[in-house]
């Protein structure tokens, strides 16, 4: 299977910030427990290097990435420590080029028609769509795909448990990243046990009739 097949099988993109990376492994287990082997480590902090190279080594199953890759050190250096895609706030050729180049799956940052065109010069079938909410979410998305409907996307950005059904059910988008399941300050505090059953509430929301 590959890549875009997973996510839309999962349906969910947990987006995940840690602070440290000996909360690397208990998140991942807490993930992978609570029916979610997916996540979206963002590089905002120093500790995104470490928590990738640990969960791809320790689980080998995890589907893990690299986001919020703003600049093509920061794309190579996800990709050396073992992350299977890419995800970017905004649209960056050097990151896309060189994710395409390598036959590394990206999820490009796009809110706009221009940038939509600009994924779709490399090829690219899947883009983010960030931040979604400020950006008109679910009507906005409706309205690109007019004019693009081959491409899917995946909104990120003020999706929660309350209406990641409504944008799932159109069939333009592929998936939906969240984070209300992988709060920051339950993975500070360490409450892991918790954020595996929000993960399984949202499995279970996600793929209920």
């Amino acid at each position: 299977m590959d890549i875009n097949a997973k996510i839309e099988s999962l349906k969910l993109v947990p987006v995940v910030v840690l602070e440290d990376a000996k909360d690397a492994l208990p998140l991942a287990k807490a993930l992978i427990d609570g029916g979610l082997p997916v996540a979206e480590v963002t590089f905002r902090t120093a500790a995104a290097e470490d928590s990738i190279r640990a969960i791809s080594e320790a689980y080998p199953e995890m589907l893990v990435g690299a986001g919020t890759v703003t600049n093509l050190e920061q794309a190579k250096t996800a990709v050396a420590a073992g992350a299977k895609f890419l995800v970017t706030p905004g649209f960056s050729d050097e990151v896309t080029r060189y994710a395409v180049e390598n036959d590394i799956p990206i999820f490009p940052g796009t809110c706009t028609p221009t940038e939509v065109m600009r994924a779709m010069s490399y090829g690219l079938k899947v883009v983010k769509f960030f931040p979604a909410s400020q950006y008109g979410g679910l009507n906005t998305i409706k309205a690109l795909a007019g004019p693009f409907p081959a491409m899917r996307f995946m909104p990120t950005g003020g999706i929660n448990a309350g209406n990641v059904k409504e944008y799932l059910a159109d069939k333009h988008i592929i998936a939906c990243g969240g984070s209300w399941m992988v709060k920051s300050d339950l993975i500070a505090a360490g409450k892991f046990d918790e954020i595996k059953r929000l993960t399984q509430e949202a499995v279970a929301l996600v793929n209920e009739g």
